[in-house]
């Protein structure tokens, strides 16, 4: 049987942290960000952990099990 391919686009979203967790990059900071409040950009900064309904499709993806 064939090596399993990681999806390309899901490894370029998605890193795996030493601990085991997934996380990724928060959504809505790449354009229109002058209508958006700096309260709200903020917020926007950093990684967060994946939700834990989308791990299993995810890890799925990244070919980890």
């Amino acid at each position: 049987m064939p090596k399993m391919k990681t999806h390309s686009g899901a490894k370029k979203r998605i890193k795996k942290t030493g601990s085991g967790k997934l996380v990724h990059e928060k959504a809505n900071k790449r354009h229109l960000l002058e209508t958006k409040s700096s309260r709200r950009r903020r917020r926007l900064t950093g990684t967060e952990v994946l939700a834990p309904s989308e791990t299993k499709k995810a890890k799925r993806l990244l070919g980890l099990r």
